[in-house]
């Protein structure tokens, strides 16, 4: 008689909090982007007659300190942080595997050095290096990027060398480099389908870190400056009047909090 043992259930993608992270950031994409195809949204017209003025019919958001349009800014920096954090983990994401995978691949040497490079960035605080960068041309987004991407890097490289070590062992490789297989076969069909969930996954953290980082570099006026619209920078410049329009001061905060919260759904830990 033969007994079959049940293999264990798989994780289902789609779970409940996944989709509503999803929902949370399509909607967030959606206020982000539908000023740009409507007419007259401009972030930096001022209009002083309209200064803290209310949510109302003219402006569902009601206005700045300047009068101007906290719609408008508000889709404006939600475009930068969402544009600006993306790119900065995507950028760090494919290096960081690819070294990974190679130090794990070569072992030695290579593995050592590389493994030296990331402990010396470690070393170093991310936000000190950040500032350095920021510091050689202060208010530029580009330097912005640069400096979280050479922060985010060595959190792919350290996990995609120690997925990599397992599979490239596995029976699975060591018999499609017997069948002559090359490398490009070897990472597409054995190493990125074991790796992808687990680096997705980082991807979305990166994210959220990335935008609390652009938001408290803004914060603190070293980041992106005003008159950009930037949620940190926001927040600085309305604080000052939060008695008076408490709700326009609350909006950067909301948008910061519904961003790194929806990634953090996406990002989050699958249930069978």
């Amino acid at each position: 008689m033969t007994l079959l043992i049940p293999s264990p259930p798989q994780p289902r993608f789609w779970t409940i909090s996944r989709l509503a992270g999803v929902a949370i950031l399509a909607a967030m994409l959606v206020f982000a982007f539908a000023p740009l195809v409507a007419s007259g949204a401009d972030p930096y017209r001022q209009t002083l007659r309209l200064a803290l003025q209310p949510p109302g019919a003219a402006d569902l958001f009601g206005y700045d300190h300047l009068g101007r349009s906290m719609h408008a800014r508000l889709a404006a920096a939600l475009r930068l942080s969402l544009g600006l954090a993306l790119l900065s983990a995507l950028t760090a994401m494919v290096p960081g595997t690819l070294l990974g995978i190679l130090a794990a691949w070569r072992g030695g040497l290579t593995d050592r050095a590389f493994s030296l490079l990331a402990e010396a960035m470690l070393a170093l605080p991310g936000l000190l290096m950040v500032l350095m960068l920021t510091a050689i041309l202060p208010g530029e987004p580009a330097m912005l990027y640069l400096g979280i991407s050479l922060v985010l890097w060595v959190e792919f490289f350290r996990l995609a060398r120690a997925l990599a070590r397992p599979v490239l062992s596995s029976s699975a490789v060591e018999a499609a480099r017997l069948l002559g297989f090359g490398p490009w076969h070897l990472l597409s069909r054995h190493l990125w389908p074991a790796m992808a969930p687990m680096m997705l996954t980082v991807t979305a953290y990166s994210t959220a870190t990335a935008i609390m980082a652009i938001a408290a570099l803004g914060f603190v006026s070293v980041g992106v400056r005003p008159p950009t619209p930037e949620l940190g920078a926001m927040m600085i410049e309305l604080l000052p009047y939060y008695e008076e329009a408490p709700h326009a001061l609350l909006q950067p905060i909301a948008g910061i909090f519904l961003m790194v919260l929806s990634l953090q759904l996406i990002a989050g830990k699958e249930r069978p």
